[in-house]
């Protein structure tokens, strides 16, 4: 199976989801070294708000694209910093800028990416679109189109989709799966417009889950029923 992880930028910033938490690089890599080593493709995209959100800048007096170009940035050094983690598990990593930066990354092109999952590597995504006012979410539908994954998976910090935030309202009911109408009907905070009607168009499902409780990207993709899948 080929999948696109995407992880946010805090779940690699560990409990205070700031900075880069070695441990958590170190957990994460060792659970997506497991599926790879189990004969699954993956490539990843990351999220940078653990060490600067584009929107976060324009609060403080940035232009938005100079702050969306420097969120992307902050995606280009958690890649580089799980790309290391998975290198000591023994799997192949390398990572793709959208724009170039060599020598730091290598350019992405679709092929390539596709190569090396086939090859048993992990290819991180990096850098979003390479454009501005795009978000992480909508870059990570867009190369899970690209590479031709079968699914996309969203891992958060909870157990799929709820009606409202687990977090806040207490009464939240979970959704075991839904349609990409009825999450943009329902205004459902799970990924942004533009990633539901990227993925739509595909089509290929979301499934989101907690991907903070360990093992459960290798249940996943053993075939368990985790998290929520999101359909068309």
């Amino acid at each position: 199976m080929r999948v696109l992880l995407k992880l946010s930028g805090e779940s690699l910033g560990g409990p205070s989801g700031k900075g880069i938490d070695s441990k958590s690089l170190v957990e994460y890599a060792k659970e997506i070294a497991a599926v790879v080593k189990a004969g699954h493709q993956v490539a990843i995209v990351n999220g940078g708000g653990n060490i600067f959100r584009g929107l976060q800048g324009v609060g403080s007096g940035f232009e938005r694209i100079t702050g969306d170009r420097m969120g992307m940035l902050a995606t280009v050094i958690n890649s580089l910093g799980l790309a290391c983690a998975l290198r000591s598990e023994g799997i192949k990593a390398e990572v793709f800028t959208a724009t170039p930066m060599q020598p730091i990354a290598h350019y992405y092109r679709k092929e390539d990416a596709v190569a090396l999952m086939e090859e048993g590597g992990v290819a991180l995504i990096s850098g979003g679109t390479g454009n501005p006012f795009f978000t992480t979410d909508s870059g990570a539908a867009l190369r899970a189109l690209e590479i031709g994954a079968d699914a996309l998976l969203k891992g958060t910090r909870v157990d799929g989709v709820y009606t409202a935030d687990p977090e806040k309202d207490p009464t939240a009911v979970k959704y075991d799966e839904l349609t990409f109408t009825k999450a943009l009907t329902d205004h459902l905070k799970v990924m942004d417009a533009t990633a539901f009607a990227l993925c739509e168009q595909g089509p290929i499902p979301i499934i989101v889950f907690n991907v903070e409780e360990r093992g459960n990207l290798e249940k996943l993709l053993n075939g368990e029923k985790i998290g929520t899948i999101v359909h068309a």
